[in-house]
């Protein structure tokens, strides 16, 4: 434990802290920027005088409990929230769960590519974000619970009438073997996360491919360039695919678009004005 690190460190991302940020008045009697030692330890769930002792570099380890509290009331980020734990001597416990939260940066993002399908996905490919122009291509995932926007779901137990198994993609075995895949990283780095091992369960349960590639513990893939997904109401749209990975947050943010000039390109401009309504009506 560096004791001293740590006191400077705990004052620093204190004193960063915009009190109504918590919700707490910011009134005429404070003289000096951020939180007071006392918010802190009140936001943390531990005494004032143990906090005070902390930021004196005079007490003892923390647990991983007051860690925990710390890093919730000074709103650490993943990487401060490290760094805390190694200043204290006691590394990190693993990240509970994959991260939910998208950036505003990233949704941003989304919605200012022009004639691109574009979604975000978790790291249990649950679709996290997404435009119109995806929403058009693929489905309307506004309607959908979290259980039904997850793509690992949809492929192995989703609906599969003739030519529309995940949305009728040329690529479905392929995305079969990513998603097992990225599964079993997701598996590996959240092995506390009941979230995670119960959709493990409930695919291998429900989907001998699923089954099947899941015991073949494949961690190795290659990414898939070029899709062609049968639409419903335009036909055939073939696509470029990018993925682009959010490290931060084990996120990635797929991006299909078609080659300039040519009828999927076409078919993507009709879709951004039809939306997903004459598609919906189609099926």
């Amino acid at each position: 434990m560096d004791r001293a690190e740590l006191a400077g460190f705990l004052r620093s991302r204190r004193e960063r802290i915009d009190p109504a940020e918590v919700g707490l008045a910011v009134g005429p009697r404070r003289r000096t920027p951020g939180l007071r030692r006392e918010e802190v330890a009140h936001l943390a769930f531990i005494s004032n005088e143990y906090y005070t002792r902390l930021e004196q570099a005079r007490a003892p380890r923390p647990s991983r409990e007051v860690l925990a509290g710390l890093a919730r009331a000074l709103r650490l980020t993943d990487a401060e929230r490290e760094h805390l734990h190694l200043l204290a001597g006691a590394p990190p416990a693993p990240v509970p769960g994959p991260s939910r939260e998208v950036r505003q940066s990233i949704l941003d993002l989304v919605h200012r590519l022009p004639l691109s399908a574009a979604f975000v996905t978790s790291a249990t490919l649950e679709v996290l974000a997404w435009n119109d122009l995806a929403a058009a291509l693929m489905e309307d995932f506004s309607v959908l619970s979290r259980r039904g926007r997850n793509l690992a779901r949809r492929a192995f137990l989703g609906p599969r009438p003739a030519g529309r198994r995940l949305y009728g993609v040329s690529d479905v075995d392929a995305f079969a073997r990513h998603a097992a895949r990225r599964l079993r990283t997701a598996a590996a780095r959240y092995p506390e996360d009941p979230e995670v091992a119960g959709l493990i369960r409930e695919l291998r349960s429900g989907s001998e491919e699923f089954a099947r590639l899941w015991d073949s513990h494949d961690v190795d893939g290659h990414p898939t360039l070029r899709k062609t997904f049968q639409h419903p109401v335009v036909g055939p749209v073939t696509v470029d695919c990018d993925a682009l990975d959010v490290t931060d947050r084990d996120q990635q943010v797929v991006i299909y678009t078609a080659v300039p000039g040519s009828p999927s390109e076409e078919a993507l401009r009709l879709l951004s004005v039809i939306g997903t309504e004459r598609r919906d009506a189609a099926r």
